[in-house]
């Protein structure tokens, strides 16, 4: 009798061999459970590398975005602290003409408020200080609400828009370090999950951390240091990126979320969860808030249920979760070590998704 998941085994052990990556960490499961977790590969391609464990730790990259910046805003939107209607412009006085007086907070999580997918910040500024109103005064791109562009912009924004709802001061000397994004999300990994989820995760994780490039901008290669240049200039947290995580880690976070769609309060009202995981009327677009959808070309591959929801992360992560057959599917590897410039793992993802899910057809 075959093993378990014996073919997306194969594609990941492939994968390693044929360099898409170093190493890679799998979970699959249900809302009571993993039901198969495994590492593959090792930390670097050098001979006396270790081994990658299932508790290594990667750089989740986006996977930010839908983790912690749409649970965070689910919560506070909960909490009566914003409302998705909100303009921009009422809570950040930079944002200002009549080209985004109609941008809302929902615009932002569906990145359709008009902002460019991505600007190197980090060249020139340093700190919310800097980047707030360099982001409010970027020209935009096309007219808000008319298309969606995947925007780390937008994302950044409402990283600042959740610390101002949970009262930071904007004050020298007077900042609430209860009210900072890492905080905020500690509070919410702290009943998810016992295992590492976190910003600016502490050194002594770093020898179980998965590499991922050597960054000229640093002169190093990084090890527990966020690789996106424009978190690492906001101090490592931030809206659109910054997380870093085990499987078992991003695995408790999907069971919860497939318990908030069944019915149970965890990470939100389940209400407000199944709006954020509905795909959005920007025309064209196959975002929800803060999440994508599935299509035949996504990386979660044709096997999963048109309304799944997931997404990835630059450095090599995802996580893709179909609720409506309650199964969930994690992939964390460094394709990025040593170098951003290997796309392998665009092939191995829909495939390894796909024989992930014909598992589950037999089961």
């Amino acid at each position: 009798m075959p093993d378990p998941f014996d073919r997306a085994t194969e594609i990941l052990l492939h994968g390693c061999l044929d360099r898409a990556f170093p190493g890679a960490v799998a979970e699959a499961g249900r809302k009571d459970g993993a039901l198969w977790r495994r590492a593959f590969g090792s930390l670097t391609y050098e001979p006396d590398s270790s081994e990658t464990t299932t508790g290594t730790v990667f750089d989740l990259a986006s996977l930010t975005k839908a983790i912690a910046t749409a649970t965070l805003v689910m919560r506070a939107a909960d909490g009566g602290l914003l409302a998705l209607t909100d303009p921009v412009r009422s809570w950040l006085p930079e944002w200002r003409g009549a080209d985004r007086a109609s941008v809302t907070i929902r615009d932002l999580l569906s990145h359709s408020s008009g902002l460019p997918a991505y600007l190197p910040f980090f060249r020139d500024h340093a700190g919310r200080i800097e980047f707030e109103p360099a982001i409010c005064h970027t020209p935009l791109e096309y007219a808000p609400g008319l298309q969606s562009i995947y925007s780390d912009l937008g994302f950044m924004l409402l990283g600042f828009i959740l610390e101002d709802a949970h009262g930071a001061s904007r004050q020298p000397g007077r900042f609430n370090q209860a009210a900072t994004l890492g905080a905020q999300f500690r509070r919410v990994a702290s009943f998810v999950t016992v295992e590492p989820l976190t910003f600016n995760p502490p050194r002594p994780w770093r020898p179980r951390t998965a590499p991922t490039e050597f960054d000229p901008w640093r002169g190093r290669v990084l090890i527990g240091e966020v690789h996106d240049e424009n978190a690492w200039a906001l101090g490592g947290a931030a809206g659109h990126a910054g997380l870093f995580g085990t499987a078992g880690a991003v695995g408790s976070f999907a069971q919860a979320a497939l318990q908030t769609i069944a019915g149970e309060r965890l990470l939100a009202e389940p209400s407000t969860f199944r709006d954020f995981i509905r795909r959005t009327e920007v025309p064209g677009s196959s975002r929800a808030l803060g999440w994508d959808t599935m299509l035949p070309t996504s990386s979660c591959g044709t096997r999963m249920s048109s309304t799944s929801i997931g997404h990835t992360g630059f450095t090599g992560s995802s996580l893709w979760i179909d609720w409506e057959r309650d199964i969930y599917v994690v992939l964390l590897t460094n394709r990025v070590h040593p170098t951003r410039e290997n796309t392998r793992v665009q092939a191995i993802r829909p495939a390894f998704h796909d024989a992930v899910m014909e598992e589950f057809q037999h089961r």
